[in-house]
């Protein structure tokens, strides 16, 4: 069975895909991903339904461009929103600071020195609020694995994709988890 949709097979117990994420937010996360729903649901859905309709009523739609593709982005706004609602259900959000603040825990800010003496600022966030280009990483990574219970002056071997890397903990720092309003 040839075709474009054939991708090669994996075994299910060494797909790094395939194992569970973790279902922690942070506060701000939370709002950020109901903001995104919101503005889905009640703006992007109701103007792309309306050209749809528009393309729709202008006739032949095999050869209607506007229809085909209003149709097509419909259907990806539709499935975004019934993932963003069914993974708002599934999260649980961080909304309290942790009972040790001199420990890493999820949401910390941590900083980290490395055998080079180059300074690593990083946030340890969920899943679905990773931004690399700011070095927030997912408490499923390696690295945040190997900092969670870590304190200050603590030092932690991970093991990266050119060895392994030891950082030294010369930082730790949290923000309110108050919920905003």
């Amino acid at each position: 069975m040839k075709g474009r949709n054939m991708t090669r097979w994996r075994d299910p117990a060494k797909d790094p895909r395939q194992e569970p994420k973790s279902n922690l937010i942070t506060v701000e996360g939370a709002a950020r991903l109901r903001g995104i729903l919101d503005h889905l649901s009640r703006i992007k859905r109701p103007a792309l339904s309306a050209k749809v309709g528009e393309a729709a009523a202008q006739g032949d739609r095999s050869e209607n461009a506007d229809y085909t593709y209003n149709k097509k982005e419909l259907s990806r706004v539709i499935a975004r929103i019934v993932y963003l609602t069914k993974r708002l259900d599934e999260l649980r959000v961080i909304d309290r600071l942790p009972a040790d603040t001199q420990k890493v825990f999820f949401g910390a800010f941590v900083s980290l020195e490395d055998a080079q003496g180059e300074i690593i600022h990083l946030r340890i966030v969920g899943h679905d609020e990773m931004k690399p280009e700011q070095r927030w990483i997912s408490v499923d990574a390696p690295l945040a694995r190997a900092l969670l219970g870590k304190m200050l002056d603590d030092e932690v071997t991970v093991m990266a994709p050119g060895g392994e890397a030891t950082y030294l903990i010369t930082g730790i720092r949290y923000t309110s988890a108050s919920k905003p309003a």
